[in-house]
């Protein structure tokens, strides 16, 4: 949401020059004065915190109250607040020399009558505004005074910002909504300082517009991650003011004129402002004594009428008439930049009339400025009190009067009549020449939209005789039977229940134009998202997926429940190999994750902290810095990226941010950012986070990012031994001029290839990353280098095979590429690099043990013995508890094979009685029946049998 009436524009914010910190939003207080005691930031989180207090006991008192959410100033107020501060310090923290606050230097604004306008609303002492107790916060107080007093941000909301420091502006951005939340030029930041106690945070103060009309003076509170940001963000801003003050002043100094009376009273207003009445009445009394008598006659005899209470509306009274008085000697003034000579002084009375005239010039401008808008307000409050008056029942005889004498909106018969009589006075009533001629269709236009009046003239239509026959007139219009206006019906009252039908009738259209409303709404939202995501994809495919292929993912992809079911291997390798499509690559990373998850059902060691994302974004990482950095260095020929602070580069900031809180030790590393930068292509922010944790954590990415690097160096060892292995003549002519991996492949390992090979090329690389591991990174570096084994054979020097390798290299055809990707699917060179592993970690073993001496290394031997003894005894517990599990599954066993047995002859038994039960049954149905002469099954011997 928005704080203020910025922009919404990150266009307008594009500045190479610019200087940007992340901080934290804690809110903002509105003060009395524009200059602050060095305590200011103190007494505001003072304050915030006692608005939380009390918000919270409002909201404990009344269930009403509970249910009310408010919004003012762009702040959302919820139920609950929890304090974002920290606690109060100790004695010895207080004890600290108390940091320097400076105001904004030589940044001073000329609108001096705004601030004589708003002295008589602020308050004599600054101090004196933060020792009141009742701070209201409640909707009744939010409405009586238009704005509240002090605004913590919620809690819940994200409250990370990007303060942006510009050459003249500074700016708030917002990477969550992405846009500017706070757009403020130096000329409204009066006073900047940082916290003495709370030394991580810091705030300015700037001048805003009231809802009640003038101003007020506003102090915006942030927080950072630690005092040595403040300081770099305190120590940016001084450097930012003083430059542009010494730009303003360049520019503005040859403009102003040092007699100008007018400038003499600015320079009276700055000199007492922000003093006691008192001393300000000293002042002005030091300024009366400049004046003549007749002028000094005049301000006390001015004064003494209107007989002042106290020594502040005394300044205010000497003030006004003071301006009056210069104003009028202004209107005489000739304007001088050096000291007149006698020719100045001979050219003076046409200079003078020069200015006199360049002022009636500008009066008369602003006159009828004033009164076009005057007249266009009068015309919009009368037809809105005319379409409020005609739901009412009283709106019939209104509405027929009005229309038997108006004929037009109030502003047609004003600018016609305008017309009619500038044209009259310009060429006479008898002169020949005709009015302003209109097309056809201008006719047309006016007919439709601002009805003529009747037909008051024969001559109406003179002028468009030519025209042929004209179209008939609005109906609106009354039509001319009998004289100039005709006999009009009146109409007749609606009774109550036409009323009430017009009245549902307005409801249901306006119901209607609301759902109207929100389909245009999901239609444009829809709209953007599909042009975003047609940016996002702006890049050339290697690899046409035929129609069938595409067909075939998209049925993986549609079969319900596909995260919890195993496809074929063999299936997904040769789908991926054929092609992935674009526009569902995002989504098929996504699958080949849940593919990769059910495959390996125990996961990692290493696994992060279930972390919400969004929980994340709320707070502030240290390493915004290097991530600042590098946002203009990701692809930056792509639209999607290419705008400073825009859209992409505002999501791709998040993810990183994300990333470096939630993963501690590896925090932010150059190479990172083109990696979140291409899944950020294919999908949304949050499943681009998701995705980038997948990659680190359960691929294992991320241990190549780590600070000692060593990773990354068992990485170029493996790939020189691929070298030597597969491709010894290139191996040896790179050894002969001492290239190594590091010097060319390094970028290709720490950004999977994205910062020097086409977009294309890196998708079907991440294509096989998601599907093969980080194996697949060896496979497709082996494979560009052999494939172009001859032209780098060709080179003879460092310097030309460094830079085809790196420059030419990445240019290759799209013939070419697909090649390698063809390539890389039929090697399998898992084996190699598990046994190139081993052998690095025993050459650097080796290594190490030729550099020690005998002691040296006979000390190691012992330690690395009496570690494997201590290894062999944990092994040797562990292998005693688990003999002692299996000695116990074993006795459980036999108590189950026990009571097995038992239950078998139990069975046996049952089964025995059963069928002696069966016999007997069969005995007695025979008894029954050689009785009866018949067989008799009773209900009572079927049950038996049963």
């Amino acid at each position: 949401c928005k704080i203020d009436g910025s922009p919404n524009n990150l266009s307008d914010v594009e500045d190479p020059f610019a200087k940007k910190f992340e901080v934290l939003f804690c809110g903002r207080v509105t003060v009395a004065h524009k200059n602050a005691p060095p305590a200011l930031i103190d007494e505001c989180i003072e304050k915030f915190n006692r608005a939380s207090c009390t918000k919270q006991s409002d909201c404990n008192s009344s269930s009403q109250q509970h249910e009310t959410a408010s919004n003012f100033g762009g702040f959302s107020f919820s139920d609950k607040f929890r304090s974002v501060f920290q606690p109060l310090v100790s004695e010895e923290e207080e004890k600290r020399p108390i940091r320097k606050s400076f105001s904004q230097p030589g940044l001073r604004s000329f609108a001096f009558k705004k601030d004589l306008q708003g002295g008589s609303q602020r308050s004599s002492s600054f101090i004196r505004s933060f020792e009141e107790d009742a701070i209201s916060l409640n909707l009744k107080s939010q409405l009586i005074y238009g704005h509240s007093v002090v605004q913590p941000t919620d809690i819940a909301e994200n409250r990370t910002m990007l303060f942006t420091i510009g050459q003249s502006e500074v700016y708030l951005i917002s990477p969550d909504t992405k846009k500017v939340a706070i757009e403020k030029s130096f000329k409204e930041i009066s006073f900047c300082s940082q916290g003495i106690r709370h030394v991580d945070h810091f705030g300015f103060i700037c001048r805003e517009s009231s809802e009640r009309g003038g101003f007020h003076f506003v102090c915006y509170v942030f927080q950072c991650t630690d005092e040595a940001l403040v300081d770099e963000i305190m120590m940016t801003l001084k450097q930012a003011f003083t430059v542009a003050a010494v730009q303003q002043t360049s520019k503005v100094q040859p403009q102003l004129c040092e007699g100008c009376p007018m400038q003499s009273l600015h320079k009276l207003c700055e000199k007492i402002e922000g003093l006691h009445p008192s001393k300000t009445k000293l002042e002005l009394q030091k300024h009366l004594t400049t004046l003549n008598n007749q002028e000094q006659a005049s301000v006390f005899e001015e004064v003494k009428k209107l007989r002042p209470r106290n020594d502040q509306k005394e300044n205010e009274l000497v003030i006004s008439v003071l301006r009056n008085m210069y104003e009028e000697k202004q209107k005489d003034h000739v304007h001088v930049g050096e000291p007149l000579t006698e020719n100045a002084v001979n050219e003076a009375p046409s200079s003078a009339s020069r200015f006199r005239l360049d002022t009636l010039k500008n009066k008369a401008k602003r006159s009828l400025t004033e009164s076009f808008e005057s007249i266009l307000s009068r015309v919009s409050i009368i037809m809105l009190m005319v379409i409020v008056v005609t739901f009412t029942e009283d709106c019939v005889t209104f509405d027929s009067r009005f229309r038997q004498t108006t004929h037009k909106p109030f502003c047609a018969h004003y600018f016609s009549d305008y017309e009619s009589k500038h044209s009259q006075q310009a060429i006479g009533e008898d002169s020949p020449v005709r009015t302003r001629r209109h097309s056809w269709r201008q006719q047309i236009f006016l007919r439709v939209a601002t009805p003529q009046k009747a037909c008051d003239s024969p001559s109406r239509y003179d002028d468009y005789s030519e025209l042929g026959e004209l179209p008939p007139r609005s109906p609106l219009e009354p039509v001319c039977e009998d004289g100039p206006f005709g006999p009009v019906k009146e109409e007749r009252k609606r009774t109550p229940r036409e009323l009430r039908e017009l009245w549902k009738k307005a409801i249901i259209q306006q119901i209607l134009l609301l759902r109207m409303e929100k389909e245009n709404q999901k239609l444009q939202a829809s709209e953007n998202n599909l042009q975003n995501r047609r940016l996002k994809l702006d890049y050339e495919e290697i690899t046409p997926c035929l129609k069938e292929v595409t067909l075939i993912w998209e049925k993986m992809l549609s079969t319900p429940g596909r995260s919890k079911i195993k496809f074929d291997v063999e299936k997904i390798h040769s789908a991926v190999g054929q092609g992935v499509p674009r526009h569902h690559r995002g989504e098929i990373w996504k699958f080949l994750a849940e593919q990769y998850h059910l495959k390996h059902q125990f996961p990692s060691k290493q696994q992060p902290k279930d972390t919400p994302y969004k929980e994340l974004l709320k707070q502030l990482t240290s390493q915004q810095h290097a991530i600042l950095i590098d946002l203009g260095r990701t692809f930056p020929t792509h639209p999607y990226f290419s705008a400073q602070l825009g859209a992409g580069q505002l999501s791709l900031y998040n993810i990183l941010k994300a990333y470096s809180l939630l993963d501690q030790e590896v925090g932010y590393c150059q190479g990172l950012s083109f990696v979140a930068g291409v899944l950020l292509l294919h999908m949304s922010e949050e499943d681009a986070f998701k995705m980038l944790k997948f990659l680190m954590f359960d691929v294992g990415l991320r241990k190549q990012y780590r600070p000692d690097m060593t990773i990354l160096q068992i990485q170029m060892y493996q790939l020189s031994r691929l070298l030597h292995d597969y491709h010894r003549d290139l191996y040896n002519h790179l050894e002969e001029h001492e290239i190594g991996p590091s010097l060319y492949a390094a970028p290709w390992f720490l950004t999977m290839f994205a910062s020097q090979f086409p977009l294309g090329f890196v998708a079907r690389v991440f294509d096989m990353l998601f599907l093969q591991g980080s194996e697949a990174i060896f496979k497709v570096a082996l494979s560009l280098l052999g494939s172009h084994k001859p032209l780098i054979l060709q080179h003879e020097n460092l310097e030309t095979i460094v830079d085809f390798i790196k420059s030419t290299l990445p240019n290759l055809g799209l013939v070419q590429m697909e090649k390698t990707i063809s390539q890389v699917f039929e090697m399998d060179i898992a084996k190699q690099l598990q046994a190139y592993e081993v052998e690095y970690h025993v050459l650097q073993d080796e290594l190490i043990d030729s550099s020690l001496n005998d002691n040296q290394r006979l000390d190691k031997l012992e330690k690395a013995n009496s570690s494997l003894r201590k290894q062999n005894f944990d092994l040797l517990e562990e292998l005693q508890v688990a003999n002692g599990k299996i000695q116990n599954l074993e006795a459980t066993v036999e108590l189950l094979l026990t009571n097995e047995g038992k239950l078998k002859q139990s069975i046996l038994t049952l089964e025995q009685e059963r069928a002696a039960l069966l016999k007997t049954v069969e005995e007695m149905q025979k008894k029954i029946g050689d009785t009866d002469g018949k067989p008799l099954l009773t209900r009572q011997g079927h049950m038996v049998a049963e």
